[in-house]
């Protein structure tokens, strides 16, 4: 775990969160999760800073999914598993209504928690090296109501089945076809492309780009008639679920798992 980190820097009007693991292709650790209101909260608080870009440390991951060798203690009986989903969606939706632009800026590996962090982002650019996808059904996970809800709204409900239903992996070029990502650039081109991307947008008038934000979470919001509590206990069920020890077993196991449907 002490590998694992965010690392926070400032380029002039920028505030770049970078995730750090590079042992794990910069898998989410729970500490990592935690350290993601602090540093948002800094952004926050800094007028110089105008847009907040995440990004994975090094060119081989943005966030390859959460770390699974912590399953074990930090995701295996009930309460853990609700402290970490507590964590991780506090994380997200912290992300998601951020006051000033987000841009996910992503290089290789894009999975699972990497692609809600994703989504969780107002804006995502890709290099053409970009991989994005959803492994849950290979692991027997839940998944939380608020980051489908982010996926349906970027790709749509077709596509999203797709990512859950295969959880296979989508190239750049497919996830700017389904409008997953909305730019996707050579990499030879991409770090100068982020730049001016990320200097443009920090040019811009600020209470327009919070306002806009503002009313545009507000229109997107779940409708009243939408169950929680159903979609909780459907997530719960995966949990307590005999495949779920078996997909984690089965990674730590290095192993295809045998899932029973039980």
């Amino acid at each position: 775990m002490s590998e694992s980190r965010i690392i926070e820097r400032k380029e002039g009007a920028v505030g770049w969160l970078v995730f750090s693991n590079p042992a794990k292709r910069n898998a989410m650790s729970v500490n990592m999760w935690e350290a993601i209101p602090q540093a948002l909260g800094r952004f926050a608080a800094d007028p110089e800073i105008r847009v907040v870009a995440l990004a994975g440390e090094g060119d081989k991951a943005f966030v390859s999914g959460a770390d699974i060798s912590q399953f074990e203690t930090q995701r295996a009986g009930p309460e853990a598993v609700q402290r970490y989903e507590e964590i991780s969606e506090g994380a997200q939706r912290l992300i998601h209504e951020f006051d000033k632009p987000t841009v996910a800026v992503v290089r290789g590996y894009c999975l699972g928690a990497g692609v809600n962090i994703a989504l969780a982002c107002d804006l995502r650019l890709a290099a053409d090296d970009a991989r994005f996808g959803i492994p849950a059904a290979r692991m027997g996970l839940g998944y939380r109501a608020s980051s489908l809800k982010n996926l349906v709204d970027a790709v749509g409900a077709a596509n999203a089945r797709e990512f859950l239903i295969t959880a296979r992996q989508f190239t750049a070029a497919e996830a700017l076809h389904i409008g997953m990502v909305h730019q996707v650039v050579p990499v030879a081109d991409f770090s100068a492309f982020g730049k001016k991307y990320l200097d443009d947008i920090a040019l811009n008038a600020p209470l327009t780009m919070r306002s806009a934000k503002r009313i545009i979470r507000e229109l997107g919001r779940m409708s009243d008639s939408f169950d929680m509590d159903k979609a909780r206990a459907w997530m719960k069920e995966c949990y307590d679920s005999a495949d779920y020890k078996e997909g984690r077993t089965a990674f730590m196991e290095k192993r295809k798992p045998v899932f029973t449907g039980k």
